[in-house]
């Protein structure tokens, strides 16, 4: 194999990448499937950086990690163009717009909170999470529940989750052991739904980056190489943690995040809506760092933002260092940053240490990598788990003053169950995008609280 190091990087300019980067930071809105296909657009039809089976051949690997599969297919992309500077750069540059955003959204929300301006957007938006939690259900489960079986699995985890409220790693540490089972015993059975993101199947012309060309030799793989990225990660992980344990303790918030972060990006695995019942039962119910009201409205800021929906975190991290007041109640917006900073870290280091580690085992073969079994029956039971978070939004926002012992006590809001359902009919049927849903839905709860 030819060795060309700085061939890539003399027809990509650093900076240019960079500006990209930034951009991309600032507009990727739409979920995963809107931003892989603003990088499909921009890096392999317009540009010409990347050809489309180098593009899907990166992506393919990158929806078999746990973890947010727009950021990690931009780290690969970045890596593969410009080393591991670029890798980084892409990934920081990917989420940074939306962590300045919602830090400071997440601050309006507490500060500000109580002022009926800012009350009735916030009881507009709920509704329209409702919809669009269900709307990612049943997108996900049109392309995932191709089989009987499959419905199953998405049945399964709904009842037990509901029911038995059983914690979500054992929902997927099952759901994939039953996959593989399944899918030895009726392999017809356990296929992989949907298709490919962005492939569109033309021919967009000579890429820099084409089918055949050489890979670069900072992106080819030796075993000593994987070893120093393995141990890195693991030692900047590592010291993280003891920082954070020297200063408050193993029991410490501080320590708690980023071990309860780090446990969660390990389970991202079916998109960020897939983790949320993860991070509600950890956030909401064993450490109490937020509410449940809160967790609803967290997820409709994030919802608002540029990024991956996986930020969220960002704004459970906040809401946790204000309400625990790490640094006194006089510091609770500084609190919440560092807490912010601590939950963010923790939740995408895992993925700069998946791609730069794996990255070149999937460049020294360009034969795609299929979804497997395990991973098609994990699959179908997040969709029960999607289904079963709705549902639990839904009843925080059309029962307001329920609660365990009596759930449908106080006054049913009629209003937001409107809401909802019209919002759901706009996504699902007009396919209206979800930030005009929302701006319409809050300019709606906006006018409602002015008016009573």
């Amino acid at each position: 194999m030819d060795d060309h190091p700085d061939q890539t990087a003399q027809a990509i300019p650093l900076g240019e990448a960079l500006l990209y980067w930034l951009k991309l930071g600032f507009i990727s809105f739409g979920g995963p499937a809107g931003q892989i296909a603003m990088m499909h657009h921009e890096l392999v039809e317009r540009r010409r950086w990347i050809s489309e089976h180098r593009f899907l051949h990166a992506l393919n690997y990158c929806m078999l990690l746990p973890g947010p599969e727009a950021i990690q297919l931009a780290i690969y992309i970045g890596w593969l163009m410009h080393g591991l500077l670029g890798g980084v750069m892409a990934g920081i540059l990917f989420f940074l717009p939306s962590f300045f955003i919602l830090v400071g959204l997440s601050w309006v929300y507490l500060a500000l909170g109580h002022l009926t301006t800012v009350a009735g957007v916030l009881y507009g938006i709920k509704p329209a999470v409702i919809a669009i939690v269900l709307f990612a259900a049943w997108r996900i489960g049109s392309k995932a529940l191709s089989s009987k079986p499959l419905y199953a699995f998405a049945a399964s985890a709904f009842l037990a989750i509901f029911v038995f409220d059983v914690p979500f790693p054992w929902i997927v540490l099952v759901a994939g052991l039953a996959g593989y089972v399944g899918g030895q015993k009726f392999p017809d059975q356990f296929k992989a739904g949907g298709g490919g993101h962005g492939s569109s199947g033309k021919d967009y012309g000579p890429a820099i980056i084409g089918d055949h060309t050489p890979t670069p030799a900072h992106a080819r793989f030796s075993w000593p190489r994987v070893v120093r990225f393995v141990a890195a990660g693991l030692a900047i992980w590592l010291i993280s943690m003891l920082l954070l344990v020297a200063h408050s303790g193993w029991q410490g918030t501080m320590a708690q995040l980023g071990w309860f972060f780090t446990k969660a990006a390990m389970l991202t695995i079916g998109g960020a809506y897939a983790v949320l019942p993860y991070v509600y039962q950890g956030a909401v119910d064993h450490y109490h760092w937020l509410t449940g009201v809160q967790m609803i409205d967290g997820l409709a800021l994030g919802e608002t933002t540029p990024g991956p929906l996986i930020m969220v975190v960002t704004y459970v991290g906040y809401v946790a260092g204000w309400t625990k007041a790490l640094f006194g109640s006089d510091s609770l917006a500084w609190s919440g940053l560092v807490a912010a900073a601590i939950a963010t870290w923790f939740t995408f280091l895992p993925s700069f240490i998946f791609i730069l580690v794996g990255g070149p085992i999937v460049e020294s073969t360009h034969n795609e990598i299929k979804f497997t079994a395990p991973l098609t029956g994990i699959t179908a039971a997040v969709v029960g788990v999607i289904v079963n978070l709705a549902l639990f939004f839904a009843w925080h926002a059309l029962w307001p003053q329920g609660h365990a012992e009596a759930p449908f006590s106080g006054r049913f809001e009629w209003l937001a169950a409107v809401m909802a359902i019209a919002s759901f009919v706009a996504l699902w049927r007009y396919k209206i995008g979800i930030i005009p849903v929302i701006g319409s839905c809050a300019a709606i709860g906006l006018g409602y609280a002015l008016l009573g």
